[in-house]
């Protein structure tokens, strides 16, 4: 079973970068299933209906989100009858928080986590919510998008979820980790898969904007950065336990 799963599409760029590399990455990896977290999708924040239909006419399996879900408020809309997968440890929201889809007979368990050191302490712990998931909901295989700050969290969940789930894969901080690896007990990691999105800006805002911030203390709206892009994604073979980094560049603005 091999999936590929897509880093944080971060506005127009990001989703420029996967149409212009969409088809290079099915005719090398062959990906059985793919994935992308599509939470900055719209302008930085959230997404829309006419963003997800451009990620299913893609080839796009599923869909997960982060801490902004519901930066546009269109999502409430359409995320019921949609394959969106939101955190699942916001309490009694609208959506699901995993989803399972089947392929070839094989049943395939995605689950969105959002982590609670330095994001949003309401949230219910992620660690405990994932348990329950995994033993009401069977599967042959397992992967958990896990939108977290901080990389002790993320490691930490890794270690506790090693051997159970199949893979564990970080996403938020928009910057990718060289730290992919099959942990002890099976389980396929990386902390951050990175961003698919602006390449020079930070973390996908105008660095304008975000160095002003720092300098002055005066925060403006973000923007999207312009210029050159870049994607991030793996390649993970859940039956042989193997992942990947794919890592592309794009001077096209």
């Amino acid at each position: 079973m091999k999936v590929l799963f897509i880093g944080d599409i971060y506005g127009k760029p990001g989703l420029d970068m996967l149409l212009e590399h969409m088809g290079y990455l099915k005719e090398t990896y062959k990906p059985h299933l793919i994935i992308a977290n599509a939470e900055n999708a719209h302008q930085g924040r959230g997404i829309n209906l006419k963003i997800y239909k451009e990620l299913m006419g893609l080839g796009i399996h599923a869909v997960t989100m982060g801490n902004w879900v519901w930066g546009n408020k269109e999502l409430f809309e359409f995320i019921d009858q949609s394959n969106v997968i939101r955190p699942f440890n916001y309490r009694e929201a609208p959506g699901k928080g995993y989803l399972t889809i089947n392929f070839n007979g094989q049943k395939v368990l995605i689950i969105n986590a959002l982590g609670k050191t330095f994001m949003n302490p309401q949230v219910g712990c992620p660690f405990v919510g994932i348990d329950d998931i995994i033993q009401n909901n069977p599967s042959d295989y397992s992967i958990v998008d896990f939108h977290a700050e901080a990389t002790s969290e993320k490691v930490a969940l890794g270690h506790y979820l090693d051997g159970r789930i199949s893979a564990v894969l970080g996403t938020h901080t928009h910057v990718p980790t060289a730290d992919q690896r099959k942990l002890p007990g099976g389980t396929l990691y990386i902390t951050d898969v990175g961003m698919t999105g602006p390449r020079e800006g930070v973390i996908g805002v105008d660095q304008r904007i975000v160095i002003n911030r720092f300098l002055n203390g005066f925060s403006t709206p973000n923007e999207v950065a312009q210029g050159p892009k870049q994607l991030n994604a793996v390649i993970m073979d859940l039956r042989l336990k193997t992942i990947e980094r794919i890592h592309l560049e794009s001077e096209t603005v």
